[in-house]
């Protein structure tokens, strides 16, 4: 039998000895706002959100489709110069202006059709049933206007090793990220730029204008709605699902995940539950499965130790009303018990 000579245990060592230095350790609300305000910067820097070039909109739609209860759009814009966006947009029946939700998907998801509830191909219908993965959809029927964007990498805005007509459910952040990295870019960046301009579009939507703008997202799509809500206060009230935990469990011992999750020199900063301070003391409802696998080894644990350093955040503020989180029987999902409530409480 060979012996294999692994660097995992190194590298495990490596994140213990430098992880967190600048993670949450202030003791007032007047040291928090300083700590948000470097935190900031640094992450805009890591992920490369700050070398991206705005570009005018040329926001256009191509289709109207109605449906039970509200029309579907399908919508263009371009959000970096040779960067375009495409997205539905559901306006629910007789709506003149109303609150906006951000309905972001993750994977196994063949991109915006999911959450926006395009369930006419079988395979997607699978995926909704599975994932309860139309919660834009829900959210539009529950009166939202709601904007579900393909982020880059999938659905009709993925890269040329996947296209072919059987991959309409995976993703092209493998290419992305070897592509990006090299140039100081990061997916992650790339989809929190996108997400920002997506708040410019909907600021010109008439619609929207003058009211607030939610973001919610499952897996992948909750951690659009952690950095999105983290750099922009633009962000009224968020949901995270499926994307909260320690990324040493997560990330680090289950290296295999996806490219999406992983920004050079981040785990020596800050954990989750710091970027999620950043979002402080705007409104945050955290949902987790007790089964869900990408918790790690130690399950709920190791979301609750996130949690707790979050919480602190809110807690300088006297904003521990403004924070939940739902633990719920089941594996990785939507699981959508207190967001609609949540959105109300918050948006309406």
């Amino acid at each position: 039998m060979n012996n294999f000579y692994v660097s995992e245990n190194a590298l495990l060592q490596r994140f213990d000895a430098t992880k967190r230095q600048m993670g949450l350790t202030t003791q007032n609300a007047d040291e928090l706002h300083a700590w948000r305000a470097a935190l900031r910067a640094k992450v805009r820097l890591l992920l490369g959100v700050d070398q991206l070039t705005p570009t005018p909109l040329n926001a256009r739609v191509t289709e109207v489709v109605q449906r039970d209860g509200y029309r579907r759009e399908r919508v263009e814009v371009d959000t970096e110069p040779g960067v375009t966006m495409t997205m539905y947009v559901l306006v629910p029946d007789g709506v003149v202006n109303a609150p906006s939700v951000i309905a972001a998907h993750g994977h196994d998801s063949a991109g915006k059709l999911t959450v926006a509830g395009v369930g006419d191909d079988p395979e997607v219908a699978a995926r909704i049933a599975t994932y309860s993965y139309n919660y834009g959809e829900v959210a539009a029927q529950h009166g939202y206007v709601v904007f579900c964007p393909d982020a880059r990498g999938f659905g009709e805005r993925r890269e040329s090793l996947s296209q072919g007509p059987d991959q309409v459910f995976n993703s092209s952040c493998h290419q992305l990220a070897h592509m990006a990295l090299p140039l100081g870019l990061t997916v992650a960046g790339m989809w929190t730029w996108d997400l920002m301009r997506l708040i410019d579009y909907i600021g010109a939507r008439p619609e929207c204008q003058g009211q607030p703008v939610g973001c919610i997202g499952l897996s992948g799509g909750g951690l659009q709605t952690l950095y999105l809500s983290a750099l922009d206060e633009r962000v009224a009230c968020s949901v995270i699902s499926g994307y909260f935990y320690g990324v040493k469990d997560s990330l680090l011992v289950m290296s295999g995940n996806c490219d999406c999750n992983y920004v050079p020199h981040l785990w020596e900063n800050v954990d989750m539950g710091d970027l999620a301070a950043l979002i402080a003391p705007r409104p945050v409802l955290f949902e987790t499965g007790r089964q869900d696998p990408l918790n790690g080894s130690r399950g709920i644990t190791n979301v609750l130790e996130q949690y707790a350093i979050t919480s602190k955040a809110y807690a300088l503020l006297g904003a521990e009303d403004k924070l939940d989180i739902d633990i719920f029987d089941g594996p990785h999902k939507w699981h959508g018990a207190k967001v609609l409530a949540w959105l109300d409480k918050h948006l309406r």
